[in-house]
């Protein structure tokens, strides 16, 4: 990487704010990391300390940023410095390993598979099975298993060890990290004469172009009809999402959440880290983020930020914590009054 300030600031669509617009950065690395001659970002101010310890040569910062004018460190303005930043390192970054179209000699791919093999890469041990349909550009890693009759779009990566069960459907430019199980059955138990008889899952996944599921996240087959993810979708690793859901478009599910059978998450919403969500509930949309932890029982539509058990608005939420931590000193209080009378 050789890139000046100036040539920076154009790709990014940055303004300069200080520094000399000639000066050459010739790599990239977060605020703590860099050395003089790298370029970083600044857009959270939890990490304000940083910035000001930072020996990188330049920072991309949010725009109306105040710079010091006696800062050591060469500041460009954007209108999104994350975003800024990774244009950079999207462009300095080496490409990734070329697409190699071609079916490995130690796959099995089944001869009613539709797949064009000088289109489509199959990997080691990955399992193609009857009536499967591949996509041209779709990219089948080394041990991945595509089940009976499923449908895999154009230009998908569907990464090693990762399961796509029978019938399930993916849409173009999917991505399918390694270890995720899409269409496994559904939770679905009748408790019949003193045992749990299960009930046919006989339902499908569907998936809409330019998703992405992280590693070992588990999406449950329907019941009947079909577990839906969205358009432009992004899922993070180890998430559960069960029977019949449907996830909106644009939606950001994060590590760990738990989502319960037939609830509907509307587009745009943020579900944060380890947040719980009952089913058959209704709930989000844009400007509603469910924070970490959240416990979801309720039908919330309403735009804004969401915390704690059952979730309620975030300022709500952390006037109840404060009024928790006043307990004991209110206590002791009143006992103290108890014992003057």
């Amino acid at each position: 990487m050789e890139i000046t300030l100036a040539q920076t600031a154009a790709l990014t669509g940055g303004t300069i704010l200080c520094g000399s617009p000639d000066s050459v950065l010739t790599g990239f690395a977060g605020l703590r990391e860099a050395s003089p001659g790298d370029l970083s970002f600044f857009a959270n101010e939890r990490y304000i300390n940083d910035l000001r310890r930072t020996r990188a040569s330049a920072v991309l910062v949010p725009e109306g940023f105040p710079a010091p004018p006696d800062s050591p460190t060469a500041l460009i303005a954007c209108p999104n410095a994350s975003a800024a930043f990774a244009a950079v390192v999207h462009r300095f970054t080496p490409p990734p390993r070329a697409f190699q179209p071609g079916i490995h000699p130690a796959a099995a791919v089944d001869p009613t598979a539709q797949l064009d093999p000088a289109k489509v890469s199959v990997g080691p041990c990955a399992v193609i099975e009857a009536g499967a349909v591949i996509g041209d550009g779709s990219e089948i890693g080394p041990g991945a298993i595509i089940g009976t009759d499923a449908r895999i779009g154009k230009d998908c990566r569907i990464f090693a060890r990762a399961t796509i069960y029978h019938r399930c459907i993916l849409g173009d430019r999917v991505a399918i990290h390694s270890g995720a199980v899409i269409g496994a059955d559904g939770y679905g138990y009748e408790f019949i004469n003193g045992r749990h008889q299960k009930i046919d899952q006989v339902g499908i996944v569907q998936i809409d172009n330019d998703v992405e599921i992280g590693a070992n996240t588990t999406i449950d087959r329907a019941r009947f009809g079909r577990t839906w993810i969205g358009e432009g979708t992004k899922i993070d690793n180890l998430v559960m999402i069960a029977h019949n859901c449907v996830i909106g478009r644009h939606v950001i599910i994060v590590a760990q959440a738990g989502i319960a059978g037939s609830t509907r998450i509307a587009d745009y919403t943020v579900v944060a880290a380890q947040v719980g969500i009952a089913g058959h509930l209704d709930i989000g949309g844009p400007g509603v983020t469910f924070t970490a932890k959240t416990g979801v029982t309720a039908n919330i539509r309403t735009p804004g930020t969401y915390m704690g058990t059952p979730a309620q608005p975030m300022k709500e939420y952390q006037h109840q914590l404060v009024m928790v931590r006043r307990l004991h000193d209110l206590a002791t209080r009143l006992k103290r009054l108890e014992q003057e009378k």
